[in-house]
């Protein structure tokens, strides 16, 4: 008996991250973020996961909503979806992805698979609960959820895996979402909703996202000072967001926008909180270097809140000129584990592949893996 997919895409997740608005969530913020040019990023992640399923698509009834809710994605690897319920072409709801869940429910899906962010796992467990099982492809701005496969590649194949019955264990993972206003202004209110029951193999999943460790000022304060210390002329130095670039930002005196991207030149404050379109102009014919740091108990240093720094910026800006730093603790909360790209562009993600000098101290730094 063939096992019955359920396929749901939010086609507007992710859409605030490039230029710079750190969601999607609500009318308001995603006709802002159309404005500003933004661009729909779950389709196209969603593919990447579904082509994992192409050599399976025999064994398998995949059941979706309607238009860029899915049947698009489906339709365009050549797949022939079963397509239930109805939606207004361009104005998908957070109810749509609710409905969609709770039909799926109803039909008897083995598995719901959904690209999405936050928001969008919060929409189905506020539909199904616990009832079903379900995956994520990542394709938010804000991925604190622990639903999610690591990447859409992870997502597609850990799929297919269970779908094949060759990954049988379930467990219980935790639906986080944040208070988008607050995120804006620079504070994070994270709060748990519930629990979603997801397939796991660990090589495939993302950990919950951490928060820092205790009595790290003064690692902290250390870093920075050698970062600044180094800061030559030539450069750009863009700083992505986190409470471990933040402290570069407060010694130099300037500005800081603690979950966005700023740039410096020569010391002096460029731009705050600039998007993806204002970072390629400003960097435009100029040498530049990009400083990031870890993403706590995932690892994820692009993909994940920074996705200012798009391909075609680290293209410009070159692997070269990518700065990674940490404290030691930071990265023991990933177990060991490489740290991990996401940036949506799988050449991109191949490309900054490899070991890179992570700063963990002034003059302190250890060699550590990166992978997509």
């Amino acid at each position: 008996m063939k096992k019955k997919l359920g396929l749901i895409v939010n086609p507007v997740a992710g859409m605030g991250g490039r230029v710079g608005l750190k969601g999607s969530d609500g009318p308001e913020i995603l006709m802002k973020a159309i404005e500003l040019g933004a661009k729909p990023q779950s389709p196209k992640r969603a593919i990447q996961a579904l082509q994992r399923l192409l050599d399976i698509k025999d064994q398998i009834d995949i059941i979706t909503y309607p238009d860029d809710m899915g049947e698009n994605e489906v339709r365009e690897l050549g797949m022939s979806p079963v397509v239930i319920g109805s939606i207004v072409k361009g104005m998908t709801t957070p109810e749509d992805t609710q409905i969609a869940a709770m039909q799926m429910k109803e039909i008897g899906v083995d598995l719901i698979l959904f690209a999405g962010g936050d928001g969008t796992a919060r929409n189905i467990y506020n539909a199904i609960g616990d009832q079903v099982i379900v995956l994520g492809i990542p394709a938010g701005v804000k991925i604190h959820s622990a639903v999610y496969g690591q990447n859409p590649k992870s997502s597609g194949e850990l799929a297919a895996l269970f779908l094949q019955d060759k990954v049988k264990e379930v467990q219980e993972a935790e639906v986080m979402d944040i208070d988008e206003e607050a995120f804006r202004a620079g504070r994070v209110s994270a709060k748990l909703y519930g629990y979603l029951k997801v397939p796991y193999e660990k090589r495939y999943v993302q950990n919950l996202k951490s928060g820092g460790v205790a009595g790290e000022k003064a690692t902290l304060e250390q870093i920075a000072n050698y970062i600044i210390d180094n800061m030559d002329d030539e450069h750009y130095y863009i700083i992505g967001p986190g409470t471990t670039t933040r402290p570069i930002m407060e010694k130099l005196g300037l500005k800081n926008t603690l979950l966005g991207v700023d740039v410096v030149y020569r010391k002096k404050l460029v731009a705050n909180d600039v998007n993806e379109q204002s970072l390629l102009k400003i960097i435009e014919g100029q040498k530049a270097k990009i400083i990031v740091t870890t993403i706590g108990g995932q690892g994820y240093i692009f993909g994940r809140g920074n996705q200012q720094l798009s391909p075609e910026v680290l293209t410009k800006v070159g692997k070269e000129n990518i700065i990674i730093v940490s404290t030691r603790d930071k990265l023991n909360t990933n177990f060991g584990s490489p740290l991990l790209v996401d940036t949506g562009d799988e050449e991109i993600n191949e490309w900054l592949s490899g070991y890179y000098r992570v700063i963990v101290g002034y003059e302190d730094s250890i060699m550590h893996r990166v992978s997509s």
